[in-house]
């Protein structure tokens, strides 16, 4: 589907007028978006706009990196926006000169909708022209950044602060599944942090000091972002060590455990060897009192070495 938004030089503003009638009208600028186009509104970038070939190869090839590129009377993006639900990143092409600006984009982008109704009933943005338009879009799909980040650094603090062993084995789960989350930010917010770096500082994308103001907010906002994936990574990083650390403990336990029941059972085990031989030449064995006594000496070992551990602190290891 296409739809186009003209300003006219008496400042009027038309809306869904034809592609074909762009010539006709006398336009200060135009936008002309390009939302989820069939084959043969593709074939418009060319046959209509005749736009530099490789521009048009970024546009139907898949998935590009964030770039821009310079050509001799239009400058051209590539940004994306995220995917709210499977946080995968989608194109979104801007075809960006004096006279127009020509969107492109595979699916649904709620952002441009929104700059498209903000263009409406904001009249006094009109004679801003394209560059301000260009702003609008990218910070609108910056801007949708914000909430995918903060929902998963939300679940990643209530996840932090009910953390004990026992929620460790499930919990784990779900913290590598953030951390590959947010590796999928960091796949998209760095390229577009770095794209903005080249808008800022290229001669050849001219920028007056307001327009410059506006795309270094851009550029702030993509600076905190990669700080806050960051450091929630580092968080992730934080839990996945203490379920390490946490796990290495209990284990250290355990084997404490069997370590000192084993310790325990090995002069029994002994004693009770030695007796159970059945040797003639026993004389223990034919005593009447013998079993009550070697039980007796076998509680009192016990009971001795029970002594020992706990004089030398072991059974501290044990309280949580």
């Amino acid at each position: 589907m296409i739809s186009t938004i003209g300003i006219t030089k008496k400042q009027q503003l038309l809306k869904d007028f034809p592609l074909e009638t762009i010539h006709q009208q006398e336009f200060e600028w135009y936008w002309v978006d390009f939302n989820c186009p069939t084959a043969e509104e593709e074939s418009l970038l060319d046959s209509f706009f005749h736009f530099h070939p490789l521009a048009i190869e970024d546009c139907l090839m898949r998935l590009q990196r964030p770039k821009l590129d310079f050509y001799d009377d239009f400058h051209f993006f590539v940004i994306h926006r995220l995917n709210e639900e499977t946080l995968g990143a989608e194109e979104v092409n801007i075809f960006a000169s004096n006279k127009y600006i020509v969107t492109f984009h595979k699916n649904p982008v709620p952002e441009i909708e929104r700059v498209q109704k903000l263009l409406e009933n904001q009249p006094k943005n009109w004679e801003r022209g394209t560059v301000y338009l260009t702003y609008q879009t990218i910070d609108k799909i910056v801007d949708s950044y914000f909430p995918l980040v903060y929902k998963i650094e939300d679940h990643l603090n209530a996840l932090e602060g009910e953390l004990t062993y026992q929620s460790n084995v499930n919990a784990m789960k779900i913290v590598f599944e953030f951390r590959s989350d947010l590796l999928d930010l960091r796949r998209t917010i760095l390229p577009m942090r770095d794209l903005l770096y080249r808008v800022l500082n290229s001669y050849r994308f001219s920028l007056n000091k307001s327009e410059r103001a506006y795309f270094g907010d851009i550029y702030d906002h993509l600076l905190k972002l990669t700080e806050m994936v960051e450091s929630n990574r580092e968080l992730t990083a934080d839990m996945r060590d203490s379920y390490m650390a946490m796990s290495s403990s209990r284990m250290n336990g355990i084997m404490m455990t069997l370590t000192i029941v084993s310790t325990i059972f090995i002069p029994l085990t002994f004693i009770a060897g030695v007796y159970g031989m059945n040797f003639d030449n026993m004389p223990e064995l034919h005593g009447q009192y013998s079993y009550f006594i070697v039980l007796g000496i076998m509680i009192i070992i016990v009971i001795f070495m029970l002594a020992i551990f706990k004089h030398k602190g072991w059974f501290k290891l044990f309280k949580p």
